[in-house]
């Protein structure tokens, strides 16, 4: 055992118990302190009386007076009725340092009088002798604060020194030097006594303090323990052992042997008899071993790990531990290894083995089928009423699976909103095709959930067993061909073809990168400049994707857009860009926004105003340097809720900016029926633009947007023509294009930031994507 020594001898670290104790040793035993006064007095008197100087007198008065205070004090100190405080103690020694320095400096100017002020040498030897007495008594009073005592030599002694030395007698003078020297030794004399007083109040302490630990560690163990001396009897027991077992602490004091104590655990019955024989056979044989118990305590079982150590020169340790917890957790934990907590169904590992198995087992000619089915529109489910209410459907999809199937058949839920089904002992194809339709037609019927009427659909992909197929080819051709039963249409059910791998697998493995991507981090997100064409400054700054794929190299967004909404993966990228884009804007000077790409699956099916107050709130960003961009798409479902949704969101002080104007069912009604703050001119509207009509068309728009309050920003300007074209009348607040910058990393965007906002206005037209930032 290794103890930390945390009380070393140092003054300045000293613990208040021994500060305390110090100062209490300079007022313990006051008789010699009043004896010592009364002496003094007396002495003083004698040489008034004996040289007649007049000036003796009030040295005597004082010496008197002064004793007498100090007495007082020690006595008011005797008189305490509570222990001493560090706080008191600090007081106390102050009284008594300037009690003593009062006295001492008396004495000195008593002797100093008595030394200069007569020649009578009977006089001399009272004043030097009584302040010599005074000071050795005084060095023997205040070791304990050697600073008082060396204070107090200087006072007494000084004076009486110097005195000395100045009446010029060569025995004098040499007499000087010996008080000097004396002085020497009893402070060298002080000080070893404090450091001897000191060590010992130390070693008390410390032996307190390892007492206080080891009884702390002792009854703070997780385990139960128990001591049995050479003698057989128990010398250590800690809180926890009786709590256990039930059992008086006071066993130590009676002096209890290793029998007796296992007897008492019985009778309280914490332990059983058989148990008990097997513990004192263990305690008796003084061997290190390790049992464990189950008996029935209170009615319910537990399991007790008991330890056994011989120690050296006899006797024995045992340590008790109850693992009750310990093996319940681990059967759950096995259970919950094999099978899905929240629908009871075996889980993905457990129907991997489970068909590895039969298939192992089964006849070669046997034809069985895998059906892979997953649940339709499950997601919305969640996202409108709630992953509770989602739990619930979930078991009742259980439920519904598990009545349709036969005692020979095997349903797990495979994760998610995926379940799969192996068919054992089918006949023909349309045995499978047959209960692959129940199951789109059973999952399909209406649920109640909660109150709510809840209607979902099911895709089902099926795989038949071939000779030496494994478990995971199986379970692979059934993920395609739900992959392709999806494809057409969902709520239908597709056999596995041949032909389908190589095109669903290109696919899946596509998914599954992008999975992996976003789980991993792998995207970055590229920023292109938005450039206000008044001030030259880049004013906002749109947050786009980028995936450099280690294999495939740069994959475009118009492909993982797609992919991410198919695969409903699009609300979890999206919120991992508008959080990241949100963070990279704040490093960014304070005139400058950032503006995030809204998917309408994105803007639709989830809490928007939710998820875009949680990306400003872990960023710190102002709500007022956040533009969300939406398409014409997303204004095209559900108007009055994407009206309320635009409306909390500006409301909360984001900019809504409308995306790509132009494109797809381009209506003017959007501008003034949605709460928009910024219109995205599409670049299609460049084309031509140095004709009349297109020119017409573009300043028309950008005109009435503006007349409604709207900024208004032209994307694609990639020549300086097209620039002077646009912003000649004014109209245009902004504009976006290669022409400023393509779109570039958050490092180099930085960079064109303070080039744009640093030292240097950007005149239109200026590509400042070639700038570089000042130094």
């Amino acid at each position: 055992m290794q103890l930390a020594d945390h009380n070393r001898t140092n003054s300045k670290s000293m613990s208040p118990s021994i500060y305390t104790a110090l100062v209490d040793s300079l007022f313990e035993n006051p008789i010699p302190m009043l004896a010592g006064a009364v002496c003094a007095g007396t002495g003083a008197v004698m040489t008034a009386v004996k040289t007649g100087n007049p000036l003796l007198w009030p040295c005597a008065a004082l010496i008197i007076v002064i004793g007498a205070l100090r007495a007082l004090q020690l006595s008011r100190y005797e008189k305490r009725e509570t222990a001493l405080t560090p706080d008191e103690a600090i007081r106390w020694e102050f009284n008594y340092m300037v009690g003593g320095s009062l006295y001492a400096a008396a004495l000195g100017l008593w002797c100093w009088v008595v030394l200069l002020g007569s020649d009578d040498p009977v006089a001399h030897m009272l004043g030097t002798a009584v302040t010599v007495a005074y000071i050795a008594a005084g060095a023997g009073r205040t070791y304990g604060r050697p600073k008082i005592a060396q204070l107090q030599v200087l006072l007494a002694c000084g004076p009486m020194a110097l005195a000395l030395i100045i009446h010029g007698d060569f025995y004098y003078i040499g007499f000087a030097f010996l008080n000097v020297l004396f002085f020497v030794g009893l402070r060298r004399i002080t000080l070893r006594l404090h450091d001897v007083y000191v060590k010992a109040l130390l070693a008390t302490e410390r032996v307190g303090s390892i007492a206080g630990q080891f009884d702390t560690a002792l009854n703070n163990m997780p385990n139960g323990l128990c001591m049995f001396g050479a003698d057989g009897r128990l010398a250590v027991l800690n809180n926890r052992f009786t709590a256990m077992m039930e059992i008086s602490e006071d066993l130590v004091q009676r002096g209890v042997t290793a029998r007796e104590v296992v007897s008492l655990c019985v009778n309280a019955g914490t332990v059983s008899s058989a148990s008990a024989m097997t513990i004192i056979t263990e305690i008796e044989s003084s061997k290190a071993a390790e049992i464990t118990t189950l008996d029935h305590a209170h009615e319910s079982e537990r399991a007790l790990s008991w330890k056994f150590q011989p120690m050296v020169g006899g006797g024995t340790v045992v340590l008790l531990e109850d693992i009750t917890e310990r093996r319940n957790s681990e059967a759950r934990i096995s259970h919950m290894a094999r099978f899905d907590e929240l629908t009871g169904l075996p889980n993905r590992v457990s129907f991997r083995n489970e068909i590895g198995r039969m298939l192992k087992s089964s006849d070669q000619s046997t034809l069985s089928a895998l059906l892979f089915v997953d649940l339709d529109q499950f997601k919305q489910v969640n996202d409108t009423l709630g992953h509770p209410c989602g739990d619930q459907l979930l078991c009742m999809v259980a439920d519904r699976l598990r009545e349709m199937l036969r005692a020979d058949d095997f349903v797990a839920r495979f994760g998610g909103d995926e379940f799969v089904v192996f068919q054992r002992a089918i006949k023909t194809n349309h045995d499978a095709a047959d209960l692959a339709r129940r199951i789109v037609e059973r999952l399909s019927e209406r649920y109640e959930v909660d109150n709510h009427q809840v209607e979902i659909g099911a895709s089902v992909g099926i795989a038949l067993t071939e000779p030496d197929v494994s478990a995971d080819n199986l379970l692979k051709n059934a993920d395609m061909a739900l992959y392709r039963a999806k494809a057409s249409g969902r709520g239908t059910f597709c056999f596995f073809r041949d032909e389908m791998a190589q095109t669903v697998e290109a696919r899946r493995v596509l998914e599954l990168d992008l999975r992996q991507a976003l789980a991993n981090e792998e995207f970055e997100i590229y920023y292109q400049p938005l450039v206000n064409l008044k001030s030259g400054r880049i004013s906002t700054c749109e947050a786009l994707l980028r995936w450099n794929h280690p294999v495939r190299g740069t994959v475009s967004p118009v492909d993982i857009i797609p992919v991410a909404e198919d695969m409903g993966l699009i609300v979890d990228l999206g919120r991992w860009i508008l959080r990241k884009a949100c963070i990279e804007c704040m490093k960014w000077p304070d005139a400058v926004s950032v503006a995030v790409n809204f998917s309408s699956q994105q803007f639709h099916q989830r809490d928007v105003l939710s998820e875009v107050r949680y990306a400003l709130d872990v960023s710190g960003l102002p709500a007022r340097r956040l533009e969300i961009e939406i398409t014409e798409s997303s204004l095209l479902r559900n108007t009055q809720w994407t009206h309320d949704a635009l409306a909390q969101l500006h409301a909360a002080g984001c900019r809504i900016s409308l995306d790509d104007f132009g494109t797809g069912y381009s209506s003017l009604s959007y501008l003034h029926n949605f709460p928009l703050q910024k219109v995205k001119i599409d670049r299609s509207f460049l084309e031509g633009i140095d004709t009349d009509r297109p020119l017409t068309l573009l300043r028309g728009v950008a005109r009435l947007s503006a007349d409604l309050g709207m900024t208004v920003v032209v994307e694609g300007i990639e020549t300086n023509e097209q620039l002077e074209l646009i912003s000649a009348d004014g109209t245009i607040s902004e504009a976006q294009g290669y022409l400023f910058s393509r779109p570039v990393p958050a490092t180099r965007i930085r960079q064109l930031l303070d080039a744009s906002h640093g030292r240097r206005v950007i005149e239109p037209g200026t590509n400042i994507e070639a700038t570089r930032a000042p130094a």
